[in-house]
Order: C-alpha cells, then sequence, then structure tokens
C-alpha cells in the first residue's frame, strides 16, 4: 500500500514537472478570456441590434382592481419580469397574496405628445381582448418619439380629402405623399446645410478679412480697393443667399401642404404633418421579408444619419467619423514622436542612471489616469498655447477664440501624449531585438551611422513600431474622461472635414463614441429608449476600433514578412 501511494505521488510529481498543468491552466485561461469577449459581444448585439426589428404592436384593455374604468393600451412589448406579490401590493396594488410572483410587462406605448411617457408597465393579468390589428401604424417622428395609433384621413392644405374608405388605398395614398415630404426635407436639408453653409462661411471669413484690415490700420488707396473687393464679394453672397431663401420658402409651403387625422388606441384624435414623419409602416401586416427590409433601412439610418430627439433617435455617424478622425490623427502624432524619442534612448543616449531614470518615469506615464491628461491639456495647449496662436495669428477673431478653445487638435494631442509612453517602449524593445551584427556590417560598408539607423534599423524594427501604434489605438480610441475637457461635445452641428476652406477643421469641436455612450446611457431624459442605443453605439465602438487594430496588423505583418530575412 504504501509503495502504490508513493509511486503515484512520484507520478503526481513527475506530471507536474513536465509542465503539463501549467499547459492546461494558460489554455483554460484563453478558453475564459475568448468565452467571456464573445458573451461580451453577444449580449451588446442581441440588446442593441434588436431594436431596430419592427415588433408586432398589440391592443388590449387593460384593467387591475383600484381602476375606475379599463383603458385602452397599444404599443410592443419590450420586456417581460416577474414581480412580487408583496412588492406590488405594497405600491398599493389589489392582488391575491397566495399568488407569489406576478408577470409585469414593459410595454412602449409612443404618444409622448398625449400620455407624457413613452414607457409603461402593466400587469400581464390585466389584460384583457388582445389584439394585433393590421391597420394598426407605427410613425417614427422627428420630435416626440413613435405616435402608434391608426389613420383616419389626409389633409391637404389644411383641408380633408376625398379619401376611399379602403384601408390599402388610403395607405398608399398617404405612403406617397410621406415620400413626397421626405424628398422635400432632404431637399432643405441640403441647402440649409450645406449651401447656406458655405455662404454663412464665406460671409464670416470676408468680415474676419475686414477686422484684419482695421487692425493694420490700413490706410489710403490701398485700404479701399481691398474695401471695395470685401463688398464685391459680400453683394454677391449676398445675392447668393437671397435665391436660397427664397427656394427655401417655397419648400417649406410645399413641405406644409400635406397632413394626416390619426386616432390613438384609446380614441384621442390628433392631426400629425407628413413634415414631422420619418417613417411610417404597419408591422402587423408585413411578412418577414418586408421587417428584414425595414430592419436594414433602420440599421443603414443609425450608420449614416445624424442623432435626433436628444441622441436618443436618429443615427451616429457624427459619433463615428469624431472618432475615426480624432485616431488617425493622434496615430500621425504619436507615432514619429514615440520613434524619435525610443531611437535617442536606446541608440544614443548614454546608457546610465539619467537614461534608466527617462526608461521609470515612461513606464510610470503609463499609469498615470486619463483625465489628468485631459487637465493638462486643457491648461497647457488650451489655454496657453492655443490663445498665443490666436493672439498672434487669429487677432481678428478676437475675443472669440479661434485654437484657445477645445477642439480637434487639442483632443488628439492630448491622446498623443497619452499613449505615447505605449509606443516608446514597443519601440525600444524592437530597437533591443535586432543583432548587433546587422548594425556592425552596415557600418563595416562604409555606411554611417544615421544611414544605418534610417535604410536597415528602423526598417527592421517598423514591426514593433505598430504594435506599439495599435496598442495606442486600442487604447486612445475608448478614452472618453479627457475628451470631455479638450474637445468632444454632445452634438456637433457640422463634420471637422467638408468643403469649407482649409477643408479640415482642426479648432472644431467633434463628436465621439465614447462619449456618445456615456451621454445617452447617463445623461438621457428617456431612460428605456436610450438604453438599446447604449448596447448598439458600445459595440458599433467595438467594432470601430477592431477594424482599425485589423488595419494595423495588416501593416505590421507585412513589414514583418518584408524585413523577416535581414533578421537571421
Amino acid at each position: 500500500m504504501n509503495i502504490n501511494m508513493k509511486m503515484q505521488k512520484n507520478s503526481v510529481t513527475a506530471w507536474f514537472k513536465s509542465g503539463e498543468p501549467w499547459v492546461w491552466l494558460n489554455a483554460a485561461a484563453v478558453a475564459l478570456s475568448i468565452i467571456a469577449v464573445l458573451g461580451l459581444l453577444l449580449v451588446l448585439a442581441i440588446n442593441g441590434f434588436s431594436h431596430f426589428w419592427l415588433k408586432d404592436i398589440q391592443q388590449a384593455n387593460y384593467f387591475v382592481e383600484g381602476m375606475h374604468s379599463p383603458v385602452a393600451v397599444a404599443g410592443e412589448v419590450v420586456e417581460k419580469v416577474d414581480v412580487s406579490s408583496a412588492q406590488l401590493i405594497s405600491a398599493g396594488f389589489v392582488l391575491d397574496e397566495k399568488v407569489d410572483f406576478y408577470e409585469r410587462q414593459l410595454i412602449k406605448q409612443g404618444n409622448r405628445d398625449i400620455s407624457g411617457a413613452d414607457f409603461g408597465w402593466y400587469l400581464t393579468t390585466g389584460f384583457s381582448n388582445t389584439t394585433y390589428p393590421e391597420n394598426l401604424m407605427v410613425l417614427e417622428r422627428r420630435e416626440w418619439g413613435n405616435f402608434y395609433g391608426f389613420i383616419k384621413s389626409i389633409k391637404q392644405e389644411g383641408d380633408a380629402i376625398e379619401n376611399s374608405s379602403e384601408a390599402s388605398v388610403l395607405w398608399e395614398d398617404f405612403h406617397l405623399r410621406l415620400k413626397r415630404a421626405m424628398k422635400i426635407h432632404d431637399e432643405i436639408v441640403a441647402i440649409e446645410k450645406h449651401a447656406i453653409g458655405k455662404i454663412n462661411h464665406g460671409m464670416e471669413r470676408l468680415r474676419l478679412r475686414q477686422r484684419k484690415l482695421e487692425l493694420n490700420n490700413m490706410e489710403g488707396q490701398e485700404k479701399s480697393l481691398a474695401m471695395a473687393d470685401i463688398q464685391a464679394d459680400k453683394k454677391i453672397l449676398d445675392q447668393q443667399y437671397a435665391a436660397l431663401e427664397d427656394d427655401l420658402s417655397d419648400l417649406y409651403r410645399a413641405i406644409a401642404r400635406d397632413s394626416i387625422i390619426a386616432e390613438t388606441a384609446s380614441g384621442k384624435t390628433v392631426e400629425i404633418a407628413m413634415a414631422d414623419i420619418v417613417r411610417a409602416s404597419l408591422p402587423n401586416a408585413m411578412t418577414f421579408f418586408d421587417k428584414l427590409l425595414a430592419y436594414f433601412s433602420k440599421l443603414w439610418e443609425f450608420l449614416s444619419d445624424d442623432p435626433r430627439e436628444a441622441n436618443t433617435e436618429g443615427g451616429i455617424f457624427p459619433a463615428i467619423f469624431g472618432t475615426v478622425m480624432m485616431v488617425l490623427l493622434m496615430s500621425v502624432m504619436v507615432t514619429p514622436l514615440g520613434v524619435v524619442a525610443a531611437v535617442y534612448l536606446r541608440e544614443y543616449a548614454t546608457q546610465g542612471p539619467v537614461t534608466r531614470t527617462i526608461r521609470i518615469a515612461v513606464n510610470n506615464l503609463a499609469g498615470v489616469p486619463s483625465i489628468v491628461y485631459g487637465v493638462f491639456g486643457l491648461g497647457f495647449f488650451i489655454y496657453f498655447i492655443g490663445q498665443g496662436v490666436d493672439q498672434v495669428f487669429f487677432p481678428e477673431a478676437l475675443p472669440a477664440p479661434t485654437f484657445g478653445t477645445p477642439g480637434l487638435l487639442w483632443a488628439s494631442l492630448t491622446l498623443a501624449l497619452l499613449t505615447v509612453p505605449v509606443v516608446i517602449v514597443a519601440t525600444e524593445e524592437g530597437l533591443a531585438r535586432i543583432p548587433k551584427a546587422v548594425r556592425e556590417g552596415s557600418l563595416a560598408l562604409g555606411a554611417t551611422k544615421a544611414e544605418t539607423l534610417w535604410r536597415i534599423v528602423l526598417p527592421m524594427a517598423s514591426p514593433a513600431m505598430m504594435t506599439g501604434l495599435i496598442l495606442a489605438v486600442a487604447r486612445a480610441a475608448g478614452e472618453v474622461a479627457p475628451l470631455m475637457l479638450v474637445g468632444v461635445v454632445k452634438l456637433a452641428p457640422s463634420l471637422p472635414l467638408d468643403a469649407n476652406y482649409p477643408y479640415l477643421h482642426l479648432d472644431q469641436k467633434f463628436m465621439h463614441l465614447g462619449f456618445h455612450i456615456y451621454d445617452v446611457g447617463f445623461q438621457s431624459p428617456n431612460v428605456e429608449a436610450a438604453r438599446p442605443l447604449v448596447y448598439a453605439t458600445a459595440l458599433l465602438l467595438v467594432i470601430v476600433i477592431a477594424l482599425l487594430n485589423f488595419s494595423a496588423v495588416a501593416m505590421r505583418n507585412h513589414l514583418r514578412e518584408k524585413y523577416k530575412s535581414l533578421e537571421h
């Protein structure tokens, strides 16, 4: 017996010494990490992108003990939960205490301008006569959220028009008029946002030119000629603006022509202008393929449109654009800075106490809280450098700041400082891995140290530089705290890149996916409506970061294969 126990103990010891348990432990850790990541993505996808699917709309009468009379409720079921009867009774419900749990439904009932709330909690036992009428419509509006109800008639220029008694004919006529209104709305947006925006930009540049002439104290004929040019240009812009204003007046009159009379499930009648409607649908009458087309239409709107309704409706394209633009600018800034610092520390600096102290400081900078960088960026970049730049280069715009205010440039610079330690460390490690014989061989062939560094060492270390850039992008793209101080806003009126000179507006504030998640999730007045968008935006942020990283990884692998032969 003792011999068997001894043999088992020896076998277990030998097994541990072989290292196989650590292999299994590492494999288990990797498997758990993959499961956690996939689980996170699955939760985000289910809770986020399911929001764009058109659900069937139920109509029912609702009555529980204590109510004076039943009420008609129409809407889509968002969530079902079980609540203890004791909790409901304490809230004032008259229920059977013998039943342990009751099911409650969260109904998205819309009609916020009528009922005061988009969502409501209802006990499932209180519903009766539940139906799914095929003519129950959902209207997505530019304001006040969704409307749930029935279309009764169409009005043109304030007068009811003769409509067919058939619901399908009425609905078809309504859709034709809605398409017309949406087309006119697109024309209005194009004029207001692009054409008039370009004129306003030109007028502002003329104002600054005139102000600059006044500050320069120009006199005589030179000033008169310059002012004449400014007035001539201003006159042309005024004429263009007047023409656009006439076009806008005609379009606003045209879009205000049609409206509909709709009725809620409770029987209340309201008039809704066609110009206020974004999308109309009859979910209960739609086939699976109809809903699939509507799903992709709403998903495309989410990816390509501007937000509306306090960011709880519409799209998030400005936030996507701002995130990508900021990360690209940050990458352009951080890579040269980090590489130059790493080259100096590894190739030129004397390896002594001072250099070791600098390396320790760089490593410690990687652990500084990001909000500290935000405060530094606000104080140094904006209040010191930005205001100095305004004084020297943009005095005509003062007291309104140009670069002395948070913007895209300062946000990118702040995140470049935040991530530069990562690039320095990764680049130094890449430089350290290059064999000394490669440098000596280059020098022996007559190359200078600078030529060796530029033509041999840096190309071979480029995969390590890309690794540092990948880590920098991964950290910077998700940062929110410093951006709240140095450039990001809840809603930006225009993109930082447009057709107006100088095309890339580094002084302009921008939207960011991370801040958008924070704003929608914690600052929204309509929490239930915003919750699915938080999941969808979070998943989209992960996808954007992954795409940026995959692009950098592909470049790194290409460089690694290109210079692999030089390492041997």
